[in-house]
């Protein structure tokens, strides 16, 4: 199959949606990372998307609406407090799930009678699922496993042959996938942090229950826990902070090139090390985390050291990818 890159202008988006109505797949920008779409209600265009990322069915997907009314249907029903929290954060990084309706096919969500919904907030998202005329399901546009695509050449990287269409907006804003809100629990809970932080949610809902990503309940609730994620091929070290250059040393010594990545002014010059001074605001260490493990990756290290981050706000969202493509 050839796929075609186009720029996400009027002309690609109804290319794109052209593409989809028809049973096919598109990789599109979202406010997070790119997506891989289809029709989320097609059971035989789900049944692609899964082929074409190599992605284990029974891992359930993230439903893209065009706007919060749009909730009702593909639920059976809306919880109040559903509604509280769409209308503070949708369109943006939040996934909220809620009872499946009947015209969801359980591929879609993996099984589950419980379906992942939001709104995204790129305007090359929303163009694309209006055009298309139907709810987009698009978990992250690259190979099941692989660090998640936050610019069109990653995609590409991964997926180029496989699908139809990769429309390129640019780097994605946030960089970091949604976070996911169960709201058939009282109080909610924080299946997986994301692009909206816990003390976000706290702030308008009151209490939040967290189940930890790794936990396996969470991972048969929630879309992209069920299996490794975000891994580079090179192994991702977690390490404690100001113990780097401590720590590389013994793969240093012993001829094995790796790749450190800090927050500390760092001029630590060795022969078979590459140091990547990480921002300080989190939010744009979120924004960047996955393409600086894809550029390390690709510079062929052994291993990648990451001295770990604060676990508040946008903290929590970056280490729970870290631990997840260190697994």
């Amino acid at each position: 199959m050839r796929t075609l890159f186009l720029t996400a202008d009027e002309q690609g988006v109804r290319r794109g949606a052209a593409i989809i109505s028809a049973g096919g797949l598109v990789a599109f920008p979202t406010e997070t990372v790119y997506g891989l779409g289809a029709d989320a209600l097609s059971g035989p265009a789900i049944a692609r998307l899964f082929e074409a990322k190599e992605r284990p069915r029974g891992n359930p997907l993230i439903v893209h609406l065009a706007n919060a009314a749009a909730l009702e249907s593909i639920a059976a029903r809306v919880p109040t407090r559903a509604r509280d929290v769409a209308a503070r954060f949708w369109p943006g990084p939040l996934t909220l799930v809620v009872p499946r309706a009947a015209t969801v096919p359980l591929i879609t969500t993996g099984g589950l009678e419980t379906v992942a919904a939001r709104v995204p907030a790129h305007p090359v998202a929303r163009a694309l699922i209006e055009a298309s005329g139907c709810p987009i399901a698009a978990p992250s546009a690259n190979r099941s496993g692989r660090p998640s695509p936050t610019r069109a050449e990653h995609v590409r990287d991964d997926l180029d042959g496989r699908i139809e269409l990769i429309l390129d907006g640019g780097p994605t804003p946030v960089g970091v996938e949604s976070t996911v809100l169960d709201m058939t629990t009282e109080p909610p809970m924080l299946l997986r942090p994301g692009g909206v932080t816990l003390e976000e949610l706290k702030d308008c809902l009151g209490e939040v229950s967290v189940l930890g990503s790794d936990h396996e309940q969470a991972a048969g609730r929630s879309p992209g826990l069920r299996y490794r994620h975000y891994a580079p091929r090179a192994q991702v070290i977690i390490i404690e902070a100001g113990t780097g250059e401590r720590v590389v040393a013994p793969w240093i010594d012993a001829g094995r090139p790796v790749a450190l990545m800090t927050q500390r002014p760092l001029s630590l010059e060795r022969p078979g090390l590459k140091v990547k001074i990480m921002p300080g605001d989190l939010a744009a260490y979120a924004r960047d985390l996955f393409a600086i493990l894809r550029e390390l990756d690709s510079t062929g290290v052994e291993g990648i050291f990451v001295e770990a981050v604060t676990q508040e706000g946008m903290g929590l969202t970056i280490m729970d990818r870290l631990r997840r493509a260190a697994s």
